[in-house]
């Protein structure tokens, strides 16, 4: 409907503000005119007065007659040297209703008794007080019937009124065209650009090119054609980096298998008696052990999403030993000692299988930083809770994160924790996390050690979740 549009409720509050602002001006504008009309009969009144004083003779009541219905008014009374004097009389048809005193009456007071005038259909007479013209006395007072001069009220406020209609169409009319031009083809441009973008947004040919005059609307086609670039430069290099992705995902699943077998004659190349065979086939072994474990990494990452944790009690303890026992078992000659800080009994809400994967990559890659140093050292792993959340915490003696892991923290194929690695590990333990509605995060590292925190809230993340 054109009401539901902006220009059309411009219009109409236009319009109504613009009547609204008449009918303000109309009321004091009704007063004036009936203190017009009232010094008008006064003046009448005091003319024909003069007629008469200037005879000093007394004139026939016919002549009488004429004067006071030429002035409008039954009676005229002048004050002259102290002394009140009726001037011209005739018979008053009805009581007096009111008196009305134009020498001290307020701009309130002229307001309220025209209002008063306008509403009252009887027709009534009054009394009206007021000074004498060129001072020829003290005061004029004359009688008179209100029916004429509220006829006149009437007519003249029709006539404001219409007036004011007028003016209220018209300068609607004019402020309608001006917000059509300024403000709503504006708007509507901008709407249709974000449609054309919306339908294709890889097509930098849709994005808006700011033209609008009023500044806010050119702000506001710049900040969407800025926004529309970056988002179509984000999609194209999502686009591509997909591509790469599935590229990866299919060269990684064969590079796989070959080195699956790679790793099998290696295996059977450590037991040759060759002294030089002994000596590099370890090295062999761990180059393709490495690239295996990148390859497997690769296709993990690749997946399409996680699963949703499935959330249900488990008891940490039992989680942190099963991962301590592994690492032990591949520490192999490495002096490497591990240590539990879980309060016995500590349960928590968690999917147990997604939760040891995340553990058990915070310690693995412990386990790498320290034997990379060929140094001793330590892997604790601790836990606590508060009234809000439970929080896990992998702490190691190494030689602490490189520059760039830490730079690039949680962020695959940026460097990961340990030399060579590909940083997928951290990445994937975060997503684990925060399908938790939980946070991983780097709480110390330096030559002191590294310090990882899992932190898992106690409230149910959303209606109808696992577990209790």
């Amino acid at each position: 409907m054109f009401l539901n549009s902006l220009s059309g409720r411009f219009l109409l509050l236009t319009m109504v503000f613009v009547m609204l602002a008449e009918v303000l001006i109309f009321v004091p504008s009704i007063a004036r005119f009936r203190e017009d009309y009232l010094l008008s009969r006064l003046d009448r009144a005091q003319i024909a007065s003069l007629a008469l004083l200037a005879t000093e003779d007394m004139i026939d009541g016919d002549l009488e007659a004429e004067l006071l219905e030429n002035a409008g008014v039954f009676n005229v009374v002048l004050r002259r040297d102290e002394m009140r004097q009726l001037v011209l009389s005739s018979p008053i048809p009805m009581p007096i209703h009111a008196s009305y005193d134009l020498r001290s009456a307020s701009p309130w007071d002229l307001i309220v008794d025209a209002l008063k005038d306008l509403a009252d259909r009887q027709e009534r007479v009054i009394r009206v007080i007021g000074d004498p013209l060129r001072e020829a006395g003290l005061l004029i007072e004359i009688t008179m019937a209100t029916g004429k001069m509220r006829a006149a009220m009437i007519d003249y406020g029709l006539r404001i009124l219409l007036l004011s209609a007028i003016i209220s169409v018209l300068t609607a009319l004019l402020l309608f065209l001006s917000v059509r031009g300024l403000l709503v083809a504006p708007i509507r441009h901008l709407v249709e650009a974000m449609k054309s973008y919306a339908a294709a947004p890889e097509d930098a040919r849709r994005i808006i090119a700011p033209e609008a005059g009023v500044r806010e609307l050119r702000d506001a086609e710049e900040a969407l054609q800025s926004m529309q670039t970056d988002l179509t430069s984000a999609l194209r290099q999502k686009e591509r980096l997909a591509q790469l992705g599935g590229a990866v995902a299919k060269i990684s699943h064969d590079l796989r298998n070959i080195l699956t077998t790679a790793q099998l004659f290696a295996d059977r190349m450590e037991s040759s008696q060759d002294p030089a065979v002994q000596r590099a086939a370890p090295k062999l072994v761990n180059s393709i052990s490495r690239a295996v474990s990148l390859c497997e990494s690769t296709l993990a990452f690749g997946k399409a999403e996680e699963p949703a944790p499935r959330l249900e009690r488990v008891q940490l303890s039992t989680i942190v030993n099963d991962v301590i026992e592994s690492e032990r078992l591949a520490t192999g000659e490495a002096d490497i000692s591990f240590a539990e800080d879980v309060p016995a009994g500590l349960t928590l809400r968690a999917d147990p299988e997604q939760l040891y994967r995340v553990i058990s990559n915070l310690v693995r890659n412990a386990r790498q930083a320290i034997i990379a140093t060929r140094q001793p050292g330590e892997i604790c792993v601790s836990a606590s809770e508060s009234d809000e959340d439970w929080t896990i915490a992998v702490a190691d003696t190494g030689p602490g994160l490189p520059p760039k892991a830490r730079e690039y923290l949680f962020q695959p194929f940026h460097g990961g924790a340990s030399k060579g690695g590909s940083g997928l590990g951290l990445a994937i333990a975060a997503d684990l996390v925060r399908g938790h509605g939980g946070r991983l995060e780097l709480r110390q590292s330096g030559a002191e050690g590294t310090i990882f925190a899992i932190t898992l809230p106690k409230s149910i993340p959303r209606e109808g979740a696992a577990g209790s």
